[in-house]
This record gives structure tokens, sequence and C-alpha cells, in this order.
């Protein structure tokens, strides 16, 4: 388990008036085979996760941490935490969402804030382990309401993906949400549609139960083939890709469609998914 920011919590947590009350008090240090691991529950978690204690509250103190080791796909419950909630995240790339809101992807180095009160859910990527550190305070009772599960149509849905912007003149690099592809499109000329799209088209339409993501992306694709819509095409074919569609799977769909809206559209979407499953494999 690597855990490149742990030294942080120290620095995080450390209060001038804390820290003269035990200039005399002795140090401890709790090493790392001590530190018991236990599997996450599966009533507030879904898939594999680890969770090591870090720290407890003390008589000076009243945040508790852990790191949170989350395999491939899984993911905590929807939640919230009233005096809010700070993640370090340690290594590998995950999600991080509030409700009603697209998700957010987070990486190594990353600092999230979640505020008190709000509903959300943290864990991997589809494909990709995660593993945080998290910081949590108690009000008068638990740090953490656990909520209902995180569906599969919710969690698959598409994330926001991050740009990390250059350091200049000392500063520390940030990272801020890359435009959406809708907000690429249009949204200098038509901001509320670019919205629209993203809030209700992915937000809502598409995070659906009633079909997986996988299944929409089909849908999808054989609708922009049959109108011969290249440029939507491309990014479908790339969002289907992301949402389990095998290459194979793809082709043989434009080869059906053939059959059904014309030899000329299908040569069309054979010229666009040739143009993705090249930048895909780079």
């Amino acid at each position: 388990m690597r855990l490149p920011i742990a030294p942080l919590i120290a620095i995080m947590l450390m209060h001038p008036t804390v820290a003269a009350a035990q200039d005399t008090a002795s140090i401890t240090i709790t090493r790392a085979g001590a530190r018991p691991v236990r599997l996450a529950p599966a009533a507030n978690f879904t898939g594999t996760a680890r969770v090591q204690p870090l720290f407890e509250a003390t008589d000076g103190t009243r945040a508790t941490g852990a790191t949170v080791e989350f395999e491939a796909g899984a993911r905590t419950a929807w939640h919230t935490h009233p005096r809010g909630q700070t993640l370090l995240v340690a290594d590998g790339v995950g999600r991080v969402q509030r409700w009603g809101t697209p998700a957010d992807e987070i990486r190594r180095g990353d600092v999230v804030w979640i505020p008190p009160g709000v509903k959300h859910w943290h864990g991997a990527g589809p494909t990709t382990a995660m593993t945080h550190i998290a910081i949590a305070e108690p009000l008068g009772g638990p740090s953490v309401q656990w909520m209902e599960q995180v569906s599969d149509a919710q969690y698959r849905s598409p994330a926001r993906t991050v740009i990390a912007a250059p350091a200049t003149g000392g500063a520390s690099a940030s990272a801020t949400a890359a435009p959406s592809r809708a907000q690429q499109l249009m949204g200098d000329i038509a901001p509320k549609l670019a919205q629209l799209t993203d809030s209700v088209l992915f937000g809502d339409v598409w995070a659906r139960p009633g079909l997986s993501p996988r299944d929409r992306s089909l849908a999808t694709v054989s609708a922009l083939i049959a109108l011969n819509r290249p440029d939507q095409l491309r990014s479908h074919l790339a969002l289907a890709l992301t949402n389990g569609v095998a290459r194979e799977e793809l082709v043989e769909t434009i080869t059906q469609m053939a059959f059904y809206t014309g030899w000329p559209n299908a040569i069309s979407a054979i010229g666009v998914a040739r143009q993705v499953f090249t930048e895909a494999r780079r």
C-alpha cells in the first residue's frame, strides 16, 4: 500500500494551541503492521474495498481518519457527513460525485473537500483501482449517514476528467474540470443547450436504470449510423468503448445496419470507427 501523502495528515490536524499543550506529552507511533485492515461492509459499499483505520479522535481533536483501498468498480453508497469530509487520493484513479451533478475523475495527489450535508459517493474507476485517505468529524453523533447504494447505471455515467494546470511562480499545480463534449461543441454560443445536454441527457436519461449504459451506447450508435451523423458518431463510439462495448460488437452493429440503412451510411461509419479505434490504442 503506497501512501505518499500520509504525512500531510499530521500537518492538517496540528493546531498551534494543541501543539503547545502537547509540548510535554509523549509522541505516539502506531506502526503500519499494527493497524488492522478489514473488508468494507457490503451494506455501505459495492464491490471490494478494504479499510485501514489510521487515527481516532482524542481529548484535543475530533477528526478520525482511515485509508480505503477500492478495487476497480468498487465504490461507497450514497452518504453525507455532518461536518464534511476531506479525501486525499494516495494512488490510482477514481471518481467522486455529488447528487444531481456528473461524477468527477480524481487522481493520485488530488485533495477533495465534500461540504457538510452534501449527498455524494466516491470510489474507484470502472477499470482502475484507487486508494484514498478519508478524514471526517462527528457532530453530536456519527460522522457519516449512509443512504442507498449507487446503481450500476449511476456509476457508469460519463465522468468529467481533469486537466492539471502547470505550476507557476512556485505555486502548486491545480486541477480543473475539463469541458464536456457538449460544452466544447456549443458552450460558447448555446450554453443553456450544453447545460441541458450534460444535466438532462447524460445526467438523467443516460443514468436511468431501465437500460445499462452499454445498451444505451448500442442504441445510440445504431441511430447515428442510420442518420449518417459522423461527428456525433465519433464521440459515441468512444463512449461505447468506455461503457464496455467491444470493438467487434461495434463493427458487427455497423455491418447489420448496412442492410437496414444503406451501404453508404455503413461505409461512412466504418471510416469513423477506424479513427476512433486507432486513437483508443494510443
